[in-house]
């Protein structure tokens, strides 16, 4: 049998989703960053995709919760036992090496994260036996996901919209010469979705109700009043079940806000750096990356704002995942900038 004698692990540790790349294979894992526990014991029940199916649905002592909130841990405890869940499996494939040799960690990280909450990040690899635990920020590990060459000395935006959090950066010659991270994201268009609906419709939805909407029928170009959805809820005034008709158009204000938002910090970012940036973004585009990219016309209405082409990246949600797979070609690099 053949020992892989040097693993290393890239994790993209997401508020929705944690993806797991290995160098000799591509993306290992990819499974919902939620947990379900017994809240009498603190035993986890059930992790991932599994725990996802409890959401709402959970009685008793049993709760599902999702450890990452706004791209950050606010659950210690939770998201080690869940990253060690994710990394055994994403090595069970290699166990003599695993036992022999702890894989090496490139963990990806918000821009702007405090020094405590990374600490929190590298713990938690260490718990998950790290050798030698990398920082990555995420708008450089989406760049390269995207297979843009940051080397050079010429600008790139990366707006990277994952669950939690909006990180916005230009970067030049492999490092970040501007960036802004704001905790509006994916999960915030579901929000969005769910106060709307209570407030317009007297109808209280779930999380997984409102993502399901927000993908089926939520628009940022161009919302039909004739692209609809049935959505079933609990009505909020008599406690009992209902059932209402929403459309495209219905949602648009609510995802317009939160589009907004994420607009005026691309803008700024924009505004902030110098001119011979602007003009290389000008002439090869922003870059869109992370799953709430997808959103139907996002990248329309940024482009409309903002007067510059935008693209969004193949596979939008895998990149940051793939960038911490290129990254592992340069860790010296990688430790350098952690010094």
């Amino acid at each position: 049998m053949k020992i892989d004698f040097g693993i290393t692990l890239g994790i993209d540790l997401g508020t929705s989703t944690v993806l797991i790349y290995n160098k000799n294979k591509g993306v290992v894992l990819s499974d919902m960053s939620i947990v379900a526990v017994n809240k009498d014991t603190d035993e986890i029940i059930k992790v991932g995709e599994a725990a996802y199916g409890l959401l709402g649905r959970t009685t008793g002592n049993v709760v599902a919760i999702k450890p990452l909130r706004d791209g950050v841990i606010s659950d210690y405890e939770i998201t080690k036992k869940m990253l060690k869940t994710f990394v055994d499996t994403a090595t069970s494939q290699n166990n003599i090496s695993r036992i022999l040799f702890r894989p090496s960690i490139v963990i990806c990280v918000p821009c702007g994260i405090t020094e405590v909450e990374k600490r929190a990040v590298v713990m938690a690899a260490e718990y998950c036996g790290a050798r030698k635990t990398y920082i990555l920020e995420e708008p450089v590990a989406a760049a390269l996901g995207a297979g843009l060459d940051i080397s050079k000395p010429c600008g790139s935006m990366i707006v990277d919209i994952g669950g939690g959090t909006t990180d916005v950066a230009v970067i030049s010659m492999g490092g970040i010469v501007e960036s802004s991270s704001v905790k509006i994201a994916g999960d915030k268009f579901d929000e969005a979705i769910v106060r709307f609906l209570r407030k317009r419709f007297n109808i209280l939805i779930g999380d997984r109700t409102a993502e399901n909407i927000k993908i089926r029928i939520g628009t940022l170009s161009s919302p039909s009043k004739d692209d609809t959805m049935d959505v079933r809820g609990r009505n909020t005034a008599t406690g009992l079940p209902m059932s209402v008709k929403v459309s495209a158009e219905d949602l648009y204000e609510p995802l317009n806000e939160i589009a907004d938002t994420i607009t005026d910090t691309v803008c700024m970012v924009l505004e902030k750096i110098p001119p011979e940036l602007s003009a290389d973004i000008s002439e090869r585009g922003i870059i869109m990356t992370g799953g709430a990219a997808r959103l139907k016309g996002l990248d329309k209405y940024l482009q409309n704002r903002t007067g510059i082409r935008v693209i969004v990246a193949d596979e939008p949600e895998m990149c940051v995942a793939k960038g911490t797979g290129v990254a592992m070609d340069n860790l010296s690099e990688l430790s350098k900038r952690a010094e």
